[in-house]
């Protein structure tokens, strides 16, 4: 099949030396990225590329030189990214066949049990170590600005969540759940 280019001249002399040298640089990026197609790609890549930058005023070796780099590189940089993408995905029987831990039915149950016993054993605190402790670790709020809320010092707030995280461990053990 014969390329058919156009015989229209371009804008500038570098996008000209690009449609005059087109099957050489898909050439070059062919023997990079493996295919002609992803080839094609890249060199589509690198004429939109060019299309946008400025006008280079240079001789028509540099241009030359200019155009086969931008290729050279984005070819690479596909290469590298095809690379990336086969190495951490597969096919879609495998993502089928992917094992969700903690999905059933029973776990979720268990799970949600869990947590309303944690919620019962934070009743039986006192109001403010209870506080304390929910604005740490469910809300994530600094130590040093609860203490200052309740007007105490953040090593007592320190002890105050260590404290509720120590009676919550001791509900679940007797409970016979996971700490």
């Amino acid at each position: 099949m014969a390329e058919q280019l156009s015989t229209s001249k371009c804008d500038s002399p570098l996008l000209q030396a690009f449609v005059d040298n087109r099957s050489i640089l898909v050439k070059i990026a062919a023997r990079i990225t493996g295919c002609r197609s992803r080839a094609e790609d890249v060199v589509q890549d690198a004429f939109f590329r060019l299309s946008a930058a400025p006008q280079i005023t240079s001789s028509f070796k540099a241009q030359l030189s200019y155009l086969f780099q931008i290729v050279r590189n984005l070819a690479i940089d596909h290469y590298r990214k095809q690379a990336m993408e086969l190495k951490y995905s597969g096919s879609e029987e495998e993502g089928l066949n992917v094992v969700i831990h903690g999905a059933s039915p029973e776990a979720t149950h268990i799970n949600f049990a869990t947590l309303e016993h944690i919620a019962d054993a934070l009743t039986e605190l006192p109001q403010r170590t209870r506080y304390a402790f929910e604005m740490y670790r469910l809300h994530g709020v600094p130590q040093k600005d609860i203490a200052k809320e309740l007007g105490v010092s953040p090593t007592l707030v320190n002890f105050m969540i260590r404290d509720a995280l120590v009676h919550c461990r001791k509900v679940s053990a007797a409970r016979g759940e996971p700490a």
